[in-house]
Order: C-alpha cells, then structure tokens, then sequence
C-alpha cells in the first residue's frame, strides 16, 4: 500500500506572522481614509433634515411675499408654528429670521457636536426674487456649519 502525501499538505505551516501583521497595516490605512470620510457624510445627511424642514417655511413665506409684496417679519406673519415647533431629530428649530426673506435652520438635539454646537449650528436660506417668482439661496451670510458638511448644493 502506497502513502500518497501532498508536498503541500506537508510543509505548509499557514501565514507566516509577517504577513498577517502586513494586512493589519493595510486594514488600518484603509479605515483610516474611510472612517472619517463616513462621518462626514453621516453629518451632511443629518443636515438635510433641515433642508426638508425649511422646505414648508419657504412655501409660507413664498405665499406672504405673493400677497403682500414684501417678506415677512417672523413665523406667525407668515402663517407658520412658532419656530420651535418646526423640529427634527436633529434641527431645534426653524425661524423666519430677522433679516427679511431669510430662514434660519438651528441643529441642535441628537446632531453630531460639529453641528449641534453654537456657533456652529446654523443653516440660512436667502430668498431673491425676479419678476413674480422667488428662489432659494441656502449656506452663504449667516450659515455657519462648515462647508464640508453642507450639501453640495449649498457651498460657496
């Protein structure tokens, strides 16, 4: 009876402990690019809760320019809740601010402490208007979340 045995099955001992401790470096590096790249977008996305809030303020707002011609003082003039009435799981609140034609977006609540923490924590929106209809500018004056965390849309 013959003993067939692998040349293979024989001498392989597995990896050797440097080049298990190569791919824990690799494995490292690549989390060290990923992770923060993920909390970044986890935060832009926490911030698009306010931009979805905003979205009935300005529709108010809108409607109050249209009949009247000019922007309106506060939430009440426009026919809004009061401006911590309009929340999120991350946005405080939401207010017609004082500067005519603008909304203001406060985070605050379970929002990562990038945003969550004054000064740090506003989003504006601007309204122009042309010839019968208005638009939306959002971050600019009055913003002050950092650029890397506003939709693309809104950075300067």
């Amino acid at each position: 009876m013959a003993h067939y045995y692998s040349y293979r099955a024989k001498n392989s001992r597995g990896f050797s402990l440097i080049e298990l401790m190569i791919v824990i470096a690799i494995i490292g590096i690549l989390s060290s690019i990923a992770i923060p790249a993920y909390l970044d977008y986890t935060i832009r996305a926490q911030v698009s809760e306010g931009m979805s809030l905003a979205s009935g303020t300005k529709a108010g707002i809108a409607e109050f320019w249209l009949d009247t011609g000019a922007f309106p003082p506060s939430n009440a003039s426009a026919g809004l809740v009061s401006p911590t009435s309009i929340t999120g799981h991350y946005v405080l609140s939401v207010n017609v601010a004082d500067t005519p034609g603008r909304i203001a977006v406060q985070y605050g609540k379970d929002a990562n402490v990038s945003i969550s923490t004054a000064p740090a924590n506003v989003l504006t929106y601007s309204a122009t208007t042309t010839e019968g209809s208005i638009s939306w500018v959002c971050g600019g004056s009055g913003t002050t979340i950092q650029d890397k965390y506003l939709p693309t849309a809104c950075r300067n």
